[in-house]
């Protein structure tokens, strides 16, 4: 059922977010705004806001953050539908009746929420197929083999798809989806010859997204076949790289980490031991987007990669990527076993309670695989392990924490630390002659881009506390002097919300961007000030600054962007005007 915009918002300015929110978090007032505990990460020290002027709530620990109907949606892991009507009842607005659409209206109207139905009626199948008494080929595995417990397998959705090739294909087609529509969701492939299930002959682990929404699918060969494992294609709806499987699950753990493995039964083996915090990457390399992902609900990462050598060189193409996002890192050893399954099945859910506090120290352990390498009984290769260490500690750019480390590889392997120390001073001294120089330049460069992206967020901020600034900024700055697509994107909204309205909505336009992910990002644009309080001069010295640096960046990125000399000279001329601008807030 789809809902006009102004019944949306009735029903959003109907609920008020302090209160929605105070029914599920504890809030205390701090001036203007409300603080508690974030709900959707482990913090000791409130950091989750809730702006009854804005309408929104933000998170200054871990980034979350929306309207009243994105606070429901990730706190209930409801759709936006359940959320909208949920609501509704709530302020006593009553909802049209749903009525029965056909797969045609709705592939027109919404193509991701039809795949979604299809996911979630895939799946229904798959369980229904697990249970059916005629074929017990993934009962028996699953159960058998795996030994899952019913509660388990159906915690987890598990399925089977049986020994026919068209099976799946023939119920959805009976459902009503036309073949587009199957083509497009993954499941089925469409050839001039015919049409065939992706997935037959497997047991079938679906995979949802963090609202538990099935998005995709895992499938487990039954006997001889390959590949062994096959998952679902990247979808409109499925993206391997921005998806953990159990991760809606493992975020609502009482953990303070998440322990990530590498297949689906690892993950299972360790919620049906109690370790409800594990989740793995979707049949591809460990990401940026995954870190991104887990920062959201954790500072700590613990890795149980498979202990043979591939095993290894995921964990250690991993860890940089966990370093690289602000997470502390360890790995788990999983020997004398392969991986978390084969550990939990022999030693048990205790012993792997003991490997966790034996975690190993991402760099110590990324050290003990270098070691391995060589031949310390070769004065060469003693040598040269060294030196490798020596390059790995410069990795620390705080003196304190690099000699922490330093001092714990020496203790270990017995290494001089004089000598160790020397070396580490050797190759720092040879990286500021070379390299330096380089190196400056690029941070300066990060260092400018955050700058100016902070500039824009603080000048979103601004302009919504204090509507009076539209107007003393009009023809010196509009939504064109942004740059990067989200940014630009929320503040053309802002402007035209004021210009239409003469007042701004904030919680309005979060519900103009489609994606949590976005959502989230759109409201740390409206939540970005200075942690203190200013004087009038202060503050207006502080917006002249924002706004030179916003217009002053926007001058150079528009020069980068055309050769035509008269446009050239404009820009150089609105730039040399910046330095005779001056907003007074009188």
């Amino acid at each position: 059922m789809y809902y006009s915009e102004d019944l949306i918002e009735e029903i959003r300015m109907r609920n008020d977010i302090v209160d929605v929110v105070s029914g599920y978090v504890r809030l205390q007032r701090k001036g203007a705004t409300y603080f508690g505990l974030c709900p959707f990460h482990n913090e000791k020290s409130p950091s989750f806001s809730v702006s009854a002027g804005k309408q929104m709530y933000y998170c200054f620990g871990c980034g979350a953050g929306g309207n009243v109907f994105t606070f429901l949606m990730e706190y209930e892991s409801l759709s936006f539908p359940e959320a909208l009507r949920q609501l509704g009842e709530r302020a006593g607005v009553e909802l049209p009746k749903e009525e029965e659409i056909s797969p045609q209206a709705r592939r027109e109207a919404d193509r991701k929420s039809v795949l979604l139905e299809i996911h979630k009626e895939t799946a229904r199948y798959f369980y229904y197929q697990l249970k059916n008494e005629k074929d017990r080929t993934g009962w028996e595995y699953l159960a058998g083999k795996r030994q899952l417990t019913p509660a388990t397998i159906t915690k987890f959705g598990l399925g089977y798809s049986g020994k026919n090739s068209t099976q799946l294909y023939r119920y959805l087609r009976q459902k009503g989806y036309t073949d587009d529509l199957l083509k497009e969701s993954g499941l089925v492939t469409i050839e001039e010859r015919g049409a065939h299930d992706r997935f037959w002959n497997r047991v079938m682990f679906p995979i949802m997204d963090v609202r538990s929404r099935v998005i995709g699918f895992g499938g487990r060969v039954m006997g001889e076949g390959e590949p062994k494992y096959l998952n679902s294609p990247e979808t409109k709806i499925f993206d391997k790289s921005r998806n953990l499987y159990g991760l809606n699950l493992a975020r609502m753990s009482r953990r303070q980490n998440i322990i990530i493995c590498e297949g689906y039964v690892d993950v299972i083996a360790l919620h049906q031991a109690g370790f409800d915090n594990a989740v793995a990457s979707l049949g591809t390399a460990f990401t940026g987007g995954h870190a991104s992902l887990l920062k959201r609900y954790t500072s700590e990462v613990l890795l149980t990669y498979d202990s043979d050598g591939a095993g290894i060189k995921a964990a250690l193409r991993a860890i940089p990527i966990l370093k690289e996002a602000g997470l502390s890192a360890k790995v788990i050893r999983m020997k004398p076993y392969k991986d978390p399954d084969e550990f939990i099945k022999n030693l048990g859910a205790e012993e792997f309670e003991k490997r966790i506090g034996q975690a190993r120290n991402s760099f110590l352990f990324e050290v003990d695989v270098k070691y391995k390498e060589y031949n310390m009984a070769d004065p060469e290769q003693k040598t040269t392990f060294y030196n490798e260490i020596a390059k790995m500690l410069l990795g620390f750019p705080e003196e304190l924490e690099r000699n922490n480390y330093l001092e714990a590889v020496c203790r270990e392997y017995q290494i001089p630390a004089g000598s160790l120390k020397g070396l580490v001073n050797r190759y720092a001294y040879q990286m500021t002659e070379t390299y330096v120089k380089p190196r400056e330049k690029k941070k300066q460069k990060k260092d400018s881009m955050e700058g100016v992206r902070q500039s824009q967020r603080l000048l979103l901020t601004w302009l919504i506390e204090d509507t009076s600034l539209f107007d003393k900024l009009k023809g010196i700055i509009g939504p064109e002097h942004f740059t990067g697509e989200l940014y630009q994107k929320a503040a053309k909204l802002l402007f035209d919300q004021y210009e239409k309205e003469r007042r701004v909505n904030p919680a309005k336009i979060i519900s103009c961007y489609e994606t949590e992910e976005e959502q989230r990002e759109a409201a740390s644009l409206f939540n970005t000030s200075i942690r203190r309080e200013m004087t009038r001069k202060e503050k207006e010295r502080a917006l002249n600054e924002t706004v030179k640096r916003v217009k002053a960046y926007w001058c150079e990125y528009a020069a980068g962007n055309t050769t035509e000399l008269a446009e050239l000279m404009e820009i150089s001329k609105i730039k040399r005007s910046l330095d005779n601008l001056h907003i007074s807030l009188e």
